[in-house]
Order: structure tokens, then sequence, then C-alpha cells
């Protein structure tokens, strides 16, 4: 297997709260993408996934940790960021906020161009950026300015923009939340047409597992700063194996025959982040009564975890999981079960 393209090493980021406290924003995380792959990276609001890709993309640095590019430690010197920021490019929410009103088409895909000081034929190299986005013909396009522009055609720039520059990853952060349903699928067509065709590696951050379903091929959850579960998309999503990414599939369209769940209360406080399993105060094996039934509560409640490899997955597969009660086959689906037998309603919040 080849080398990763990009490392998350042990990243810890916090912040400073109210009264001295710290917010733990993203808590030793460990995670990798490797080139012409797509990874999307999936949590609640407030679970730190904007948080790590500020980190990944330079424009927060780590409190402990590091990111490592092509196996170098990313420097945060004006310089090195430069240069690094040709290679990973950023994909904004919003591209009516991400395009400036006062910049023509041409001029805001011609932008990095300029602050990265490529050679070629500055207009070829915008026209060739804004076709492969879409963009046909792309001369049409050059005069134009943002609001002559449709949202889909707004979200196909900011992407030439990003592109132009042939970079070797993409940080989307919800590239389509902000679109209408009608254009959401072909933005995702371009983005893996791009990977086809192109080779670049995409993390896409969001809090839609069903996204994930229809554009990745691996798939990390994040929770309260960690990652609790990963692995390829087809085994996580078929088979998940901690209670949060059961939840979050629940209310997924494609996941027929779930039944949506309804987690309790919000996600905690990163200033107050709970001993032991940081999920279980919302965690419907806890809840049930089933982690006391199993033995596991004390541990649940009391003993910090990790990502480890769930037991029963196939040789040779990646799937890891940091909960208590996947030891074995069925008991989380048999826990949710009895949960909703006694309406503890376990989902999303």
């Amino acid at each position: 297997m080849s080398a990763p393209l990009l490392e998350v090493r042990d990243v810890e980021v916090r912040f400073a709260g109210r009264r001295g406290s710290v917010a733990r924003a993203v808590d030793g995380v460990n995670l990798e993408v490797r080139s012409g792959e797509v990874l999307a990276l999936v949590g609640e609001s407030g679970c730190g996934k904007t948080t790590l890709a500020r980190t990944i993309l330079g424009l927060q640095r780590p409190d402990a940790g590091d990111v490592r590019f092509r196996g170098e430690p990313v420097r945060y010197d004006t310089r090195a960021l430069r240069r690094y920021r040709r290679e990973v490019q950023m994909v904004f929410q919003d591209p009516t906020g991400a395009l400036n009103a006062r910049q023509t088409v041409y001029e805001a895909v011609a932008e990095g161009l300029r602050i990265q000081k490529l050679p070629g034929d500055e207009e070829q190299l915008v026209a060739a950026a804004l076709a492969r986005a879409g963009l046909r013909p792309p001369e049409r396009f050059f005069a134009r300015y943002p609001y002559e522009i449709s949202g889909g055609q707004r979200q196909r720039v900011v992407i030439a923009g990003a592109m132009v520059l042939q970079p070797e990853l993409l940080v989307a952060d919800e590239p389509v939340s902000s679109l209408d349903a009608s254009v959401r699928g072909e933005i995702l067509q371009l983005m893996l047409g791009l990977v086809r065709d192109t080779g670049v590696a995409i993390l896409v951050v969001t809090h839609d597992l069903g996204l994930a379903w229809n554009i990745a091929d691996r798939v990390a959850v994040m929770y309260l700063g960690r990652i609790v579960e990963q692995g390829t998309t087809e085994e996580l999503l078929s088979e998940p194996r901690h209670p949060y990414t059961r939840a979050l599939l629940s209310v997924v369209p494609e996941a027929d025959g779930r039944e949506a769940q309804i987690l309790a209360g919000e996600a905690p406080d990163p200033t107050r982040i709970p001993p032991g399993c940081r999920f279980h105060p919302r965690c419907p094996v806890v809840a049930s009564g089933e982690a006391e039934r199993l033995g596991i509560e004390a541990r649940c409640r009391g003993e910090d975890l990790g990502l480890a490899p769930v037991p029963d997955a196939a040789a040779g597969s990646a799937h890891l999981a940091a909960c208590h009660a996947v030891g074995a086959p069925g008991r989380v689906e048999a826990a949710e079960a009895r949960a909703r037998a006694d309406e503890v309603r376990p989902g999303l919040g």
C-alpha cells in the first residue's frame, strides 16, 4: 500500500473557555488520506470536524501532534504555508461568501495563479479550470460577476479556483449544504469526476452520512473531538458498530429499514468532557441498562478508550471503533432494540 498523502498524528487543538477553562476541540486525532481517495469526516455541529479541517489547511496551529504532507511536517512560516496551500486547497460551504462580489469569475479563478506565481498562459489556465468544473464555454463566464450566475455555478467557480492550481488534496467543508437539492448531485458528480480524471484526493467534511454514502471511499465519524469509528464506506455504513454512527445513519434515506433515532440531550460542552467513554451520557446502550447487563457499565462511565479493530471484521479490514460494546456481534444492535422497547429513543439531536 502506498504511503499516505496526508497524515494527522495525535493532533490536539485547545481553546480558552470561560473562567480559565479549556475547550478540547480536537483531542488526540489520528487520520490518513491517500492519493486519489475520498474520505468523509462526519459528525454533528460542534464535534470538532471544522477545527480539524482548519488545522489540516494550516489555518489553525495544533497545540500537540502534527500534520504531515507527503511525509513532511507542515511548517507554519509564511513561505512554507504558501507552498503547502498550492498543494492543499479549500472548497468552502457557502460559495457566495467565498467569492468576492466585486471580482469577475475570471479574476476569482486567476487570483490563486497570481498569488502562487504559476507559469503558463493565465487565460488558458483559467479557461481550462472553468471547463473542467463544467462551465462551458468558459469564455462566456469570464466577465460575469457572482450575482449574475446561479448558486450551483458559483460553487463550480469556487471549485475551478481551487483546481486551477492543480492541488493534490481538496478539503471540502459541507460543499453542497447551501445548494438546492436539484444541483447537489451535479456537484458531487463533478467532484467524483475530478478524482477520476486528475487523481486529486478529497477530504469531505459533513454532518450528512448520506453524502458520505454517495461519494466517499472511507468514512471517519467524529464525536466531541475524537474519531469514534472509521472504515470503508461499505463496512461502516452496512455494519456500523458505534451507537453514535448508528444514530447518524438512522436518519439517512438510503438506510432502508432503520428506525430514526433521537439522541438524549445535546453534545457535552468540550470544556467538560465526561469521564470514561465521552459518548456514554447519550448512549442508548447505557441508557437502556444493556451496558449493565453486559457487565461493561463501569467501563463505559469510567474507562476512556481509543479506536480498536472491530473483532468480527473481515480479514484485512481497517474497520475501527471506540466502544466497549463492540466485543461481540449483535451486542450494539440488541441494546438499541431493548432501548426502543423501553421507549428510550436514541438518535440525532
